[in-house]
C-alpha cells in the first residue's frame, strides 16, 4: 500500500487521519480510526488516490526499444573528466594499475616456465637472458624501464601504505609530503635500475 501512495512522511500521516476522521464523521459515527487496516481500506476507497493512468499493451522487444531510447538520453553519472585531477586519486588509480600490471607479467612468465616445462619446449632463464641480451639497446632500456618503474612505483607506494596503517602521515600535508617522495623515489630508483 505504502507503495502505491508514495512514502508516508508525518505530512502525510497527518493527511490520512484528518481524511479519515472526516470521511468517518460524515457517516455519523465520530470516531477516529487508529487501525492500520481502517486507514488502508481509507485511502483504497479515497478518491484522492487512485489513479487512472492509461497503459499501452506492447510487445517486449516494443519495451526494449523504448527502454535503450530512455536510457540514450539519461545523463551519465559523473566520471572522471569532471573532477580536477588530483595527487592522491591519480596515484591510488596508479597504484592498482602497476599491482595489475606486474601480477599479469609475473603469472605470464610463470605459466610459461610451466607450460614450456609440461610441453618439453626449450625455455628457462638463460633462453631468455640470450633473447633479452640480442636486442637493441634501445629495446633492452625500455624493455627494463617497462618493468622498472611500475615495480619501484608499487613498492614505493605499498610502504606509503603501511605508513598509513600505522596511522602516520594521514593528514592532507602528509598525503601530498608522501605522495611527492614516491614519486621522487620512482624516479631515482626506476632510473638506476633501467640503466644498471
Amino acid at each position: 500500500m505504502i507503495s502505491r501512495i508514495g512514502l508516508l512522511n508525518k505530512q502525510s500521516i497527518n493527511l490520512i487521519t484528518k481524511n479519515s476522521y472526516s470521511i468517518t464523521k460524515s457517516s455519523s459515527s465520530i470516531q477516529i480510526l487508529k487501525n492500520s487496516r481502517s486507514i488502508t481500506s481509507i485511502l483504497l476507497n479515497n478518491k484522492r488516490f487512485s489513479s487512472s493512468i492509461p497503459t499501452v499493451s506492447t510487445t517486449h522487444d516494443q519495451e526494449q526499444d523504448v527502454l535503450v531510447a530512455q536510457r540514450k538520453n539519461r545523463p551519465t553519472s559523473p566520471h572522471l573528466q569532471i573532477y580536477q585531477p588530483q595527487l592522491t586519486w591519480i596515484m591510488s588509480s596508479f597504484h592498482r594499475i602497476t599491482g595489475i600490471a606486474l601480477a599479469g607479467m609475473f603469472y605470464t612468465l610463470t605459466c610459461t616456465f610451466a607450460a614450456t616445462s609440461i610441453l618439453n619446449i626449450p625455455f628457462d632463464t638463460n633462453t631468455l637472458v640470450s633473447a633479452f641480451a640480442s636486442l637493441p639497446i634501445f629495446l633492452q632500456y625500455s624493455i627494463k624501464a617497462i618493468g622498472a618503474f611500475p615495480f619501484v612505483y608499487h613498492g614505493a607506494n605499498g610502504i606509503r601504505h603501511i605508513l598509513w596503517d600505522f596511522g602516520k602521515e594521514l593528514t592532507l600535508k602528509g598525503v601530498y609530503r608522501t605522495g611527492y617522495a614516491v614519486l621522487a623515489v620512482t624516479a631515482l630508483i626506476g632510473t638506476y635500475l633501467t640503466f644498471i
